[in-house]
């Protein structure tokens, strides 16, 4: 869910001033699980301007929409410095991410957009594969070092706070996706010009346009929104 809210006064009025600054996104980051509408938790407000298209906002809301509705896991979607807000993909998800792309201990993993580094901490976990998690928010960032040193696969996994498309992916064998498909099409281009035959790329529910899926299957969710995974196969 997104409020937009004109910032006001100290007597709490909204003043001429105000229209004419941006307005502010509240970003809400938590909700009970099964009751999801009657526990919501607010957090710091998010400046909000001209960069952030209309595109966005509706998948922002509509996602959250549907977190809500379903009540899939603890976490709703969260603005973050990035274009897409982040959401936590569910174990099962990630579970079945890894499997479809055939994860070996000798592989290399990128997930971008890695957010508190679930993806490349599962992963470094279950197969012992050495992973990149790739995220613009640092404190995300900061999160998933934390996570990963928790679990202990520090030594396995690294975090960098950094923008996708600037970042050389061309040592990964695996990347995995959890990004809105106007991402995936801006980053289509940088995956097609340096990874290499063989790389196997999965992204959590949304396509990669442009690109035909190898393999799409779906995992069971709760209530109204069932998963998809979709595996691409670098030729």
């Amino acid at each position: 869910m997104l409020i937009h809210r004109a910032p006001k006064d100290e007597s709490g009025a909204t003043n001429q001033k105000d229209r004419e600054t941006p307005n502010v996104a509240v970003k809400i980051i938590r909700a009970h699980a099964f009751f999801p509408a009657a526990a919501l938790t607010v957090v710091e407000p998010v400046p909000y301007n001209s960069r952030m298209q209309n595109v966005r906002l509706n998948y922002f809301i509509v996602w959250n929409f549907l977190l809500l509705m379903s009540g899939c896991g603890s976490s709703v979607a969260v603005w973050t410095d990035g274009e897409v807000p982040f959401v936590r993909s569910t174990p099962q998800v990630i579970d079945r991410m890894l499997e479809l792309a055939q994860v070996r201990k000798d592989d290399v993993l990128y997930d971008i957009g890695s957010g508190d580094g679930a993806i490349v901490i599962r992963a470094a976990k279950k197969y012992g594969v050495r992973g990149i998690g790739i995220e613009i928010d640092e404190a995300l960032v900061a999160k998933a070092r934390a996570n990963a040193f928790q679990e202990s696969v520090q030594d396995l996994v690294e975090f960098r706070a950094a923008d996708a498309f600037t970042v050389d992916v061309s040592p990964a064998t695996v990347v995995t996706l959890y990004m809105l498909p106007d991402f995936n099409a801006k980053l289509r281009p940088i995956l097609d010009r340096q990874l290499k035959p063989g790389t196997r790329v999965v992204s959590h529910d949304f396509e990669i346009p442009g690109w035909v899926p190898d393999k799409v299957e779906t995992v069971k969710g709760d209530f109204i929104h069932d998963h998809k995974v979709l595996l691409f196969a670098i030729r």
